[in-house]
């Protein structure tokens, strides 16, 4: 059996949830509201304040999709009771975030500044005079996409280090040239 799929779910105070007959999952807690669409064969039994997912057999695909439905159920969950949260590092001569109301201003060597608009449930705070951003929402998923698209506008160079990287990302250094 699968060692995720086989863990139940507890369901914190003030998270409610509900499943429907389509296997529509709404989940509801004090950061926000989730709603994901599992696969009809996954059969997800909610008693008293645990979640359990069970799969129909022991196929390769059922066995496969158990562990992810389960640990997609889980992080919506902690989502909206918690909370998850990304930090960046911005490093370099002129590199800087700052906030422009809701929106995220990043100014990273082009000849002009990006501008990150924040979607719905996502909010950016600047720390640092810029140079840390942390990016926060109950959507784990929408919040690392996020965090990678922002990533991708100046990714870390080896040589010197600059460009955005997430701040528990260790990046492996060359040496430059070397004189003959």
């Amino acid at each position: 059996m699968s060692r995720v799929g086989k863990k139940v779910i507890t369901i914190p105070a003030g998270v409610s949830v509900t499943v429907d007959d389509n296997n529509v999952v709404t989940v509801k807690g004090p950061k926000g509201e989730l709603r994901r669409q599992f696969l009809p064969n996954m059969t997800i039994s909610q008693e008293d304040g645990t979640l359990t997912v069970i799969r129909p057999d022991e196929e390769r695909e059922n066995r496969a999709l158990h562990g992810l439905s389960r640990a997609l159920l889980n992080n919506m969950v902690a989502g909206v009771s918690t909370g998850y949260e990304k930090r960046l590092e911005i490093t370099g001569t002129g590199y800087r975030a700052e906030l422009d109301g809701q929106n995220l201003r990043l100014s990273l060597g082009y000849s002009h500044d990006i501008i990150v608009m924040a979607p719905p449930g996502v909010k950016f705070t600047v720390e640092n005079r810029g140079n840390t951003l942390i990016i926060a929402s109950h959507n784990k998923e929408l919040l690392g996409q996020i965090a990678a698209d922002i990533r991708k506008f100046r990714p870390p160079e080896p040589y010197k280090g600059k460009g955005i990287r997430y701040s528990d990302e260790i990046i492996r250094r060359k040496a430059g040239k070397s004189k003959a």
